[in-house]
């Protein structure tokens, strides 16, 4: 079996899986949202805190898989550094503790495996990861070739979620919030600009968009009783809109077959609705990672460790460092 660990930003996580079947044996995570919700967003210092006293707790809850272990993985890239610290820190001692082996885990890696938690791998395939710090279009070929092919320039797809509804005052974290309040308005109501709908480049900005966002709410608090539900609405159409446009033109160089869509903000079911209407003309087969295992979770970094272990990609304890930014 493997443990593995996952305290890249604001949950803290543990799993057991198991190397042979690829089953998952054992997984909890315990969300910091609560804590968080008051400031509107992600405040590190908090984070790691939190992760020093949820992840002993968990721990403890799988000392009877010790004896079964093979391998212990961990989150190592990207994230905030200081939460990051938390899982690696665990995890060496852990390994040393048990003398067994270190993996080393990118995150990104992990959501594009969360396609198959307790399932085979399925590739090629084409990956829209789109999650509170990442918007990317990988060609994922297998474990070890991954290509990026197009990313943000600025803010991601989930960030800008969070900051909209931080404007309108609705707490953290915004993907949820946002996509019920725009469940009962207009998405045409507010003609808000396609970003990069004129530019050549297959990447992606929110920033624009969110600043056109920020007036709108501006506007609408003059009101005595201020709706927010059509800007909600507009917002999440086009920054949908933006994704949709610019895989449409991505496609017309790179046929999609098998498209997968992950991270945190691929729970979004309106954006589901529309890369599904986007691949019909492809006959394209859409596959995505159950709810649960969309946001951050330990499950998906295990469901890597059992690749990497079969590989023997394993890391040493002194070249096993945090690494915030990921070069994927």
């Amino acid at each position: 079996m493997i443990l593995s660990i996952e305290s890249s930003c604001d949950d803290s996580a543990i799993s057991i899986t198991e190397i042979k079947t690829k089953k998952l044996l054992f997984h909890k995570k315990i969300s910091q949202e609560l804590e968080h919700s008051v400031y509107g967003g992600v405040v590190p210092e908090l984070a790691a805190r939190l992760h020093a006293e949820a992840l002993p707790k968990i721990l403890e809850q799988v000392k009877e898989y010790f004896p079964k272990l093979k391998a212990v993985a961990v989150t190592a890239t990207p994230g905030l550094a200081v939460t990051l610290v938390e899982g690696v820190t665990m995890a060496k001692a852990i390994a040393v503790a048990l003398d067994i082996p270190l993996i080393g885990v990118n995150h990104l890696v992990g959501h594009i495996y969360s396609l198959f938690i307790e399932k085979e791998t399925k590739f090629p395939l084409t990956c829209l990861l789109v999650s509170g710090g990442h918007t990317q279009v990988m060609e994922v070929k297998s474990l070890t070739d991954i290509q990026t092919v197009a990313k943000s320039m600025d803010d991601s797809f989930g960030e800008s979620f969070d900051k909209v509804a931080k404007m309108m005052g609705l707490g953290y974290p915004g993907g949820p919030v946002i996509q019920e309040l725009a469940k009962d308005g207009d998405r045409l109501k507010h003609n808000f600009t396609v970003p990069l709908h004129q530019s050549p480049l297959i990447a992606f900005s929110y920033s624009g968009l969110k600043n056109a966002v920020r007036l709108a709410v501006l506007e609408e608090e003059k009101n005595e009783h201020p709706n927010f539900k059509d800007i909600a609405a507009s917002f999440e159409h086009i920054a949908t809109k933006h994704l949709t446009m610019k895989l449409k033109k991505y496609f017309k160089t790179v046929k999609p077959t098998t498209f997968a869509i992950v991270g945190g903000a691929s729970a979004n079911l309106y954006l589901r609705g529309q890369i599904q209407d986007l691949l019909k003309p492809h006959n394209a087969e859409l596959i995505l990672s159950e709810l649960k295992y969309c946001s951050d979770n330990a499950a998906m970094i295990g469901r890597v460790a059992v690749e990497m272990y079969e590989k023997k990609l394993f890391i040493s304890l002194e070249d096993l460092d945090i690494a915030p930014r990921s070069l994927l």
